[in-house]
């Protein structure tokens, strides 16, 4: 009861922003956090009914989704909603007939909620997402239904079609604006800061590449979506040879400068649309898909690497052990994980072969001129 109670205190503080919204964009803006905020979903889109069309104008996600694009009424779950000027409930999006499966397969849904932003005149709709399976309580779909509802009518106003008795009430609301700046510009803030928050919980902080939670978030339906067009996956378990003793011999700053080199050599290397991530430590995994020859990507990858650490004068070797997965497309179905462990058992028996250096003595002929 009593986190019922705070939800509808929040509701209200949410309306009161919507309503002093002064444009399109920050309307948006606050629909996508707040919608999130009070359905706990892992992302949120801002849809337009454009004719017969839904335009997704905004959306607040943790990984993109189709921002900017638009789809006919009759062929999307949002159009759905506001044909039949109901809300959609879907916990799972791979059994419901209205979804477009292939649409989906690539991106991190798998539940989701829409509602119309007015039920007897839609307008468009508010989607919320999920990335594991999530049936949302009756109360977090009321309270998603009001949030839709004040919005079209603060859609009304941004966008000129206000009836006349609606006038007086724009001006007050146009008065109140120049008081609640303020409070605008730190909703906006806080929008901000949860962008920020999540793209880092998704980042490796010293190389910028995916970490071991983003990852398994963006490989996973990335490889499903390849099984389903019957196309081959190699998984790349790479680990940065020496570290330990370069950190101990040269400092944890040179031991940054391995990390940072495997790094650029991996961008060096791999395709735009390949996944790389730091799984932390000196362990790195790529996914790629319709990779035609893994040990010819893996010797430019050392190449590069070699390269790197010539352009850069460092004075200690960068070295990888690369393991590979790879899946045909064939019926053999690992999952994400399987693969990465596989990748890192081959990579593990590799590396046990590598001649083993003595980080000292390098340094130490460097020192004398030896």
């Amino acid at each position: 009861m009593a986190s019922d109670l705070q939800a509808k205190k929040r509701l209200v503080e949410i309306i009161r922003d919507l309503c002093l919204a002064p444009s399109l964009d920050i309307l948006m803006t606050l629909v996508g956090v707040a919608a999130r905020e009070l359905t706990h979903a892992d992302g949120a889109t801002f849809v337009l009914k454009e004719g017969d069309q839904c335009f997704y104008a905004h959306e607040n996600a943790v990984a993109p989704l189709w921002k900017g694009q638009r789809f006919p009424l009759c062929s999307c779950i949002c159009g759905w909603a506001i044909n039949h000027k109901q809300a959609a409930i879907i916990e799972d999006v791979y059994s419901d007939a209205r979804i477009p499966v292939e649409a989906y397969a690539p991106t991190f849904v798998k539940s989701l909620t829409v509602v119309p932003m007015r039920q007897n005149n839609p307008v468009g709709v508010i989607g919320v997402y999920w990335a594991e399976r999530h049936q949302p309580l009756t109360e977090e779909v009321e309270l998603l239904q009001v949030l839709a509802d004040t919005t079209a009518t603060v859609l009304d106003r941004l966008l000129g079609q206000e009836v006349p008795e609606e006038a007086e009430t724009r001006s007050q609301l146009e008065a109140l604006e120049h008081t609640n700046a303020k409070l605008r510009a730190e909703v906006l803030q806080r929008h901000t800061t949860e962008a920020e928050l999540t793209r880092l919980s998704l980042t490796d902080g010293l190389t910028g590449l995916y970490n071991r939670r983003g990852f398994f978030l963006l490989a996973n339906p990335k490889l499903l979506q390849a099984r389903r067009q019957q196309q081959s996956v190699t998984v790349f378990f790479i680990d940065v040879d020496y570290l330990k003793p370069v950190n101990d011999h040269y400092g944890h700053k040179a031991g940054d400068w391995l990390i940072l080199g495997s790094a650029a050599s991996l961008h060096q290397t791999f395709r735009e649309g390949d996944i790389l991530a730091r799984l932390g430590g000196d362990e790195f995994v790529v996914l790629a898909i319709n990779c035609a020859d893994g040990q010819e990507v893996v010797n430019r990858l050392k190449a590069n690497a070699e390269i790197f650490a010539q352009d850069n004068d460092l004075p200690y070797p960068l070295s990888m052990s690369v393991g590979l997965a790879v899946s045909q497309g064939d019926g053999a179905n690992p999952t994400l994980h399987q693969m990465v462990s596989q990748a890192d058992a081959t990579m593990y028996a590799q590396k046990q072969r590598r001649q083993q250096l003595n980080i000292a003595e390098i340094k130490a002929s460097q020192r004398w001129g030896v």
